[in-house]
Parts: structure tokens; C-alpha cells; sequence
């Protein structure tokens, strides 16, 4: 497959407006991860100069796009793995995923993968930003259970991770937790970057990304608490974090989990993204989806809510 060129005249809709916006709104760019790599690449001219992401186009600007070939990968095999799929259209689907199964290819998993269990149903997917992460818009950490959508088409993709980027996608989490958080309801505001000595974790850095989480505890009790988290960005491992610097780690959590014992256990990392909502791609109408807590964690929920 042969690089592809394309010259384009900035649209009226897109004057004024960022640059990385503008070309992930091409159908040949599935995201603006990708818009922006191609930036930074140098293979975005714009009347012949180089630009940054953040360039304002003005009208009669002419883009031209270098988009080179896909690199070759390992290719994918397809597993055989039921799948909860709660909602399916010719655009995209919502699926319901299981603790324990991780959403995309990577080391230690090369073919038990969400992808690959979409891949066995031969249902079509959006060519992503990676070869190995076709249909993938964000992800869920593997031991995180709950809603997921899956772009089929690179239209849909793009228009999908506007909405991440724009963060008017709409997230709900609940976690099961050490204690109590105080207050009872606030916001955890920090900047997140790899811990500088466990590799495995994510830590408070002043290097690190902004994140932000809205949170509200619903119920508790002298042990445990059950909190409602929002998700104004979506940094790796964030709410895991940002309780577990709070002093309430979630319960069942290998990495952030205190090494102390706690009367109260979980058989997996007690943490379930239990709602979504955004705007269908074509319909442009807003789709809003809540699934229930999953059985394992059901003894959690009695725990807290057994005399009501």
C-alpha cells in the first residue's frame, strides 16, 4: 500500500478552528491522535509550511496531507469469546465488558483480546490509530468491568474521539472503597505521570497530565463506602489513583490496594464504568446506556445496602 496526498481547501465551517481539528474530520484520518502525528511528522503542509496542532486555519488556506502507509503488524486471530453486546447500529456498538479480559492486543496478550473476540464474530471495525487496535475508541483497564463503545467505521471514529478529546462524552464509574472519602462528595484535581519507580503504576507528578474526577459517595458504612465517579478526563489508571491518594483505595486492588490486609475483600478490582452517553455519529441524537453491577460484585452492594 502506497502513501496517499491529498490537497484540500480549509472548509467554512473549519476557519478559526483548530488545525488537528480540521483533519480528523477527514475521512482518510480515524482520530486526532492520528491528525496530530501527522502534524508532527511534517506530513501537514499548509500553503507549504509546516504547522503546529494548534494552528487557526484561515479561509483559502490549502492543506496538503501526506498520509503514509499503515506500518505491517502481526495480524490478528480471531478468540472465541462471548461478548455482551447491549447495542449494535451499521456505525458502532456498546458492549458490556467482562473483568479480566483486556480490550486490545498487548504484551502478555496477543490474541485474548477484545478485538480479537469482535474479529471471531466478523463484525467490521474502524481502522483505529494502530494496527492492532482496530474499532477501539478508549479503553478499560483489564480487571475493570462495564460499557464500552466500538467504532465500525473510520467515520464513526473520528467523530466518536472528538467527543473524548472535547471530554463531552459522558462516564460514570462505581467503585467500592476502603473507608469513607471526605467530604462526602468534591473533585480530585492532579497531574498524572508513570511512578517514578514502580512502572506499573501511575502516580501524582507535577510532570504529569491534568486529571480530574467528580466524585460522590452514594452510600457507606463503618467499612466501606460505594462512590460515583465521573470522568471529566480519562488518564490512565485515574480514579484507581486518585481514591488511593485519597486514602480509600479501591478494594480488590493489586497496585494501589494498601499491603495491609482488609477485613472487607473483593474477588477482582471493585470498579465498574456503569454508564455512558454520547452522540451517535449520524443521527447525531444522544445515546445515553447504564448497565448493572456485575454478579461478583453484587455481595459488595448487599453489604452496604442490606437494611435498607
Amino acid at each position: 500500500m502506497q502513501e496517499k496526498t491529498i490537497q484540500i481547501e480549509v472548509p467554512e465551517p473549519y476557519i478559526g478552528k483548530r488545525a488537528d481539528s480540521f483533519l480528523c474530520s477527514l475521512p482518510e484520518i480515524a482520530s486526532r491522535t492520528q491528525a496530530q502525528k501527522l502534524i508532527q511528522d511534517k506530513k501537514v503542509l499548509v500553503n507549504g509550511q509546516s504547522i503546529k496542532p494548534s494552528y487557526l486555519p484561515r479561509k483559502g488556506d490549502l492543506f496538503t496531507i501526506t498520509i503514509p502507509p499503515p506500518p505491517p503488524g502481526p495480524s490478528l486471530s480471531p478468540y472465541n469469546f462471548p461478548l455482551n453486546i447491549i447495542y449494535e447500529d451499521e456505525d458502532l456498538l456498546v458492549i458490556n465488558k467482562p473483568s479480566g479480559l483486556v480490550v486490545h492486543p498487548a504484551h502478555g496478550h496477543d490474541s485474548d483480546t477484545l478485538v480479537n473476540a469482535l474479529m471471531n464474530k466478523g463484525i467490521p471495525l474502524s481502522k483505529g490509530t494502530h494496527p492492532l487496535r482496530p474499532g477501539i475508541v478508549h479503553r478499560l483497564d483489564k480487571e475493570t468491568s462495564g460499557l464500552l463503545v466500538i467504532a465500525k467505521n473510520d467515520a464513526a471514529h473520528s467523530f466518536l474521539s472528538e467527543q473524548f478529546f472535547q471530554r463531552s462524552i459522558q462516564r460514570l464509574y462505581w467503585a467500592f472503597v476502603q473507608k469513607k472519602p471526605s467530604p462526602l462528595s468534591g473533585i480530585i484535581e492532579s497531574y498524572l505521570a508513570r511512578h517514578p519507580v514502580h512502572r506499573k503504576k501511575f502516580a501524582s507528578q507535577p510532570n504529569g497530565k491534568k486529571a480530574i474526577t467528580h466524585y460522590t459517595v452514594k452510600k457507606y458504612n463503618h467499612l466501606i463506602s460505594l462512590v460515583e465517579c465521573r470522568l471529566q478526563t480519562g488518564r490512565t489508571h485515574q480514579i484507581r489513583v486518585h481514591l488511593s491518594e485519597k486514602g480509600c483505595p479501591i478494594l480488590g486492588d493489586p497496585l494501589y490496594g494498601p499491603r495491609k490486609p482488609f477485613k472487607v475483600k473483593s474477588p477482582r478490582l471493585a470498579l465498574h464504568a456503569k454508564t455512558l452517553g454520547f452522540i451517535h455519529p449520524q443521527s447525531h441524537k444522544k445515546l445515553f446506556f447504564s448497565s448493572e453491577l456485575p454478579e461478583e460484585l453484587l455481595p459488595l452492594y448487599h453489604l452496604l445496602f442490606k437494611e435498607d
